[in-house]
């Protein structure tokens, strides 16, 4: 009759959870075939660590290393893989077997393919590219966009740029009377703010007057 062994104690290891033990106190991994511990890169099959040299590329045979893909359930060494023309991910550098993301002059797993700033995915959705990163157009328009003079709010749509300043379109109105105005309107600076022709002809002739002088000033400037 078969008598199991007693389980161990923490003064008596068997090998195998010996091993275990120095593997965790060095932070490295166990490989899951021979239980030993991997002292350079594992090779990750499955989800699970093993030393690279316990198989051979499913292609040409040589002995595997770390850098060994795994496609369709099978593991090929590095060469092989590339010559098979599988797209590689540009963000986890892993195979895509599904769908593919071709964007940036890169292809990419769809999940993979994030805004640079919240790190969501696109799924389809608009990205804006800056300095060889994407970003969704809500954080775009927050770290590079123009923000309203009037609003203080980052403009998602069409900007008009008028007085030095930028506005949104629905923002660029007469500071007097709320008319909206377009650049083909006749506005004055007041303030630092537009005023349409017709507000204008109803301040006092001083008021006039020194507007008209401090914009020759800034005309010749």
């Amino acid at each position: 009759m078969f008598v199991p062994p007693p389980p161990c104690s923490k003064e008596h290891l068997c090998r195998p959870c010996h091993n275990r033990e120095k593997a965790r106190g060095l932070g490295k991994y166990i490989c899951q075939k021979c239980h030993a511990i991997i002292e350079d890169s594992p090779l990750i099959f499955k989800n699970d660590p093993y030393h690279p040299d316990h198989f051979n590329c499913n292609n040409c045979g040589s002995e595997l290393t770390a850098d060994a893909r795994e496609l369709k359930g099978e593991l090929y060494c590095l060469p092989c893989h590339d010559k098979m023309g599988v797209p590689i991910c540009g963000a986890c550098r892993r195979p895509i077997e599904g769908r593919v993301v071709n964007a940036m002059g890169k292809q990419w797993h769809v999940e993979h393919f994030v805004c640079a700033k919240c790190e969501k995915p696109f799924l389809g959705h608009r990205h804006y590219e800056r300095k060889g990163l994407a970003y969704c157009e809500t954080h775009y328009n927050q770290l590079f966009g123009d923000v309203c003079y009037h609003c203080n709010r980052v403009i998602e749509g069409d900007v008009v740029s008028a007085l030095n300043k930028a506005w949104c379109v629905n923002c660029f109105s007469c500071a007097t009377c709320n008319t909206k105005l377009t650049l083909k309107n006749k506005f004055v600076e007041f303030d630092m703010k537009p005023v349409c022709k017709k507000c204008y002809e109803k301040f006092p002739l001083e008021l006039k007057k020194r507007l008209k002088k401090l914009a020759e000033t800034v005309g010749r400037k």
